[in-house]
């Protein structure tokens, strides 16, 4: 059993920061506190000018993900190695059932692909289709295999779009089961008859995609599910919010006290559309995913709403696809794969742009990209935070190193870096995950298989609470066991 010292840092919580030394013994921190005895054998790390941060959780990744005729590039291995080397040491992913494939035998094929994995890992389950295996299955998952969050496509029409009557469903499942609900929210018929039009004006290129998907098409599909989940009484989870339409459907629902939460990930932050106007095809296709890139009075709106805790979560969507995958849409937009990168890069770019600009204070910073995931998704507190008992995943954050992002130097699997040439202030300098150091002296040590599968626990108390607060009495001893970030 290895014992870790690191000493001499200034720990930062999403409560606060001191000064303090963190004891790992095995794979959980022993304790935190100002010097700190060394024992007999222990391995000191020097901390000294640093930060020592909750490694980051990234809620949403998908490796190894076939989608639209190709798989990522990225697997299990290869991608949480890369989360490593930019201090994330646990990832959320997404099983993806096919339309009429069990939801169970797709939960046990994506745990063999994650085996790989080099750091911690759970599943969100999406709902495709609908029958009563489904409804069992559902059941399966949450009550024996910790799985608490369940996905919905609200796009992707004839494919894994789930409609009203398939959300309905699903909502109230959860509902039973006291499970999470998450929505990638944008009208797909919508966006389905968009694409038709535009692609029939003779727009065929990467500049046609955000021209299918407007912030209107999302802003709808949020307030609808928003809606739908507030007469079924299920709290929900926007995914990737990206425009200000769907941004204010998250605020009014939470101003009128309904359980909602917002995520943003980190590239709808910093990059805006002018990406897909880019007269080289490749360079522009690059960036199509969805929701698309909007123009900057979005980034700005969606940087107060991550200020003023609209939005709770930092996320990646990190899904890979190399330049020659992107060009299977080279003479049609709508055959694009719709994906990028970043895991590597979100702590540095949320660093660099948040807490060295003044807009996230260090211990908002540790909140959006690691406790506030931790909490919604039942996580906490063996993750997301820097106590005795927790998971030693922590980060030595070295608020001066300095790096300008490169497709040549990052270690994701993929050909391209969508912040290319970007420099940014701010970096792990050691990465560790359960006590292992992962990333240091600007190397990973990371190794095949050594990441776990992290169970996560419904919250069936706080939904019978909700369930009686719905029918106007009060909870009486119900226990509230969901955190609020």
């Amino acid at each position: 059993m290895t014992t870790t010292l690191l000493r001499g840092g200034t720990v930062v919580t999403a409560e606060g920061e001191a000064r303090a030394d963190v004891l790992c013994v095995g794979e959980t921190i022993a304790a935190v506190g100002p010097n700190l005895d060394t024992p007999v054998g222990a391995r000191v790390i020097d901390a000294g000018g640093a930060f020592v941060l909750p490694g980051g959780i990234d809620p949403h990744t998908h490796m190894n993900l076939p989608f639209m005729g190709t798989v990522t590039s990225e697997d299990f291995f290869t991608g949480t190695s890369a989360a490593a080397a930019g201090g994330t040491t646990t990832i959320i992913d997404f099983v993806i059932p096919d339309p009429k494939e069990r939801i169970l035998d797709a939960y046990r094929k994506w745990r063999g692909w994650a085996e790989r994995a080099a750091s911690d890992y759970s599943f969100h389950v999406a709902i495709t289709w609908w029958d009563e295996t489904v409804h069992a299955d559902m059941g399966t998952l949450c009550r024996e295999l910790g799985v608490n969050s369940f996905k919905h496509f609200m796009a992707y029409k004839n494919a894994i779009m789930a409609d009203d009557e398939l959300l309905v469903n699903s909502f109230t499942r959860a509902r039973e089961l006291g499970a999470l609900c998450t929505v990638h929210a944008e009208n797909g018929e919508l966006v389905y008859r968009l694409q038709k039009e535009i692609f029939e004006r003779g727009i065929h290129g990467p500049e046609g995609h955000p021209l299918a998907r407007p912030p209107a098409v999302e802003g709808e599909a949020a307030n609808r599910a928003i809606r739908i989940a507030e007469v079924l009484g299920v709290p929900l989870y926007v995914v990737h919010t990206s425009c200000i339409e769907s941004l204010q459907a998250i605020a009014r629902a939470r101003s009128e006290g309904q359980r909602v939460f917002g995520e943003v990930l980190a590239q709808h932050l910093l990059i805006d559309d002018s990406v897909y106007r880019n007269p080289d095809w490749d360079a522009a296709a690059h960036y199509v995913m969805s929701p698309p890139f909007r123009s900057k009075e979005h980034q700005d709106a969606l940087w107060r709403g991550l200020q003023a805790g609209t939005l709770q979560t930092t996320a990646t969507d990190h899904c890979c696809f190399c330049t020659p995958q992107k060009r299977a849409g080279l003479e049609d937009f709508r055959k694009i794969p719709n994906g990028t990168g970043g895991v590597e890069d979100r702590m540095a770019v949320l660093w660099h742009h948040g807490v060295r600009t003044g807009r996230l204070t260090r211990s908002e910073f540790v909140a959006a990209t690691s406790t506030n995931a931790a909490k919604i998704f039942n996580l906490a507190p063996r993750k997301g935070t820097i106590q005795p008992g927790a998971d030693a995943d922590l980060v030595v954050w070295d608020p001066n190193a300095t790096r300008t992002i490169s497709a040549k130097t990052h270690h994701q699997k993929i050909d391209f870096n969508i912040y290319e040439g970007m420099v940014v202030v701010g970096g792990p300098a050691v990465t560790l995950s359960r006590g292992r150091v992962l990333w240091s002296d600007g190397a990973l040590h990371t190794v095949q298989g050594t990441g776990k599968y992290i169970d996560r626990p419904c919250f069936p108390a706080y939904w019978e609470s909700q369930r009686l607060r719905n029918e106007g009495r009060a909870p009486s001893a119900v226990q509230r066991t969901l955190p609020t970030p």
